[in-house]
């Protein structure tokens, strides 16, 4: 389970801030395996992980210090605003080097989808940029991580793709679930990802996470 878990999207519904103890909680166990943290999102975000981190009793600022923990709201966007796939992965995998090269397990990371890509028009590269980080996570097994999906702020068909690009989902700190949905390939992915029905699979799913949450 773990090599299939490695790579997980969490597809959630609501204030997205109910949601951030259990991946606070999640973090604070990687610290504890000697990962590097990594947690992208907005400022607003990335103030309340660092609330959930206190609470849980992680000492933020001396993690930030360590760089063991990385709290960033930084745009990964070109100055045009485009999202570019090439340029993030580069970033990631460049940030997993460091981490190995400075005595870490490895690097886990999360980030908001919504707030990574920045606009619906980068959102056409989602599928895309997915499975080419489902390839990296295969070829790099010290790499691991949750990537958010917002239902209220991401329209039907990329929730989809989310769902179809990942082999588990994210329920909390101690749960993932075996997607049945997973694509195998790019291909698959690009045709479901036109399906409808799985707009009820998506709507299930927030509402479970709803209720794990609340």
């Amino acid at each position: 389970m773990e090599q299939h878990s490695r790579h997980q999207c969490m597809i959630y519904q609501g204030p997205a801030s109910h949601h951030l103890p259990a991946l606070a909680a999640l973090m604070r166990q990687k610290l504890d395996e000697n990962y590097r943290c990594l947690y992208l999102n907005s400022p607003s975000m990335v103030s309340g992980m660092r609330s959930s981190l206190a609470a849980l009793g992680v000492s933020v600022v001396e993690e930030v210090i360590k760089t063991r923990l990385v709290l960033s709201s930084e745009s990964n966007l070109t100055p045009d605003g485009d999202f570019d796939i090439d340029l993030m992965l580069h970033k990631l995998e460049d940030a997993l080097d460091r981490a190995l090269d400075e005595g870490y397990k490895g690097l886990w990371a999360t980030g908001d989808m919504t707030w990574e890509f920045g606009n619906k028009e980068n959102l056409a590269k989602l599928l895309e940029y997915e499975w080419r980080l489902e390839e990296l996570f295969h070829k790099r097994g010290e790499l691991c991580g949750v990537c958010q999906y917002h239902h209220d702020t991401l329209p039907g068909e990329f929730l989809r793709q989310g769902l179809l690009t990942h082999r588990t989902i994210f329920v909390n700190e101690t749960l993932s679930r075996i997607n049945p949905h997973y694509a195998q390939s790019r291909l698959l992915a690009q045709k479901e990802s036109e399906n409808p029905e799985l707009d009820n699979v998506i709507t299930r799913l927030c509402e479970s996470q709803s209720v794990n949450f609340s």
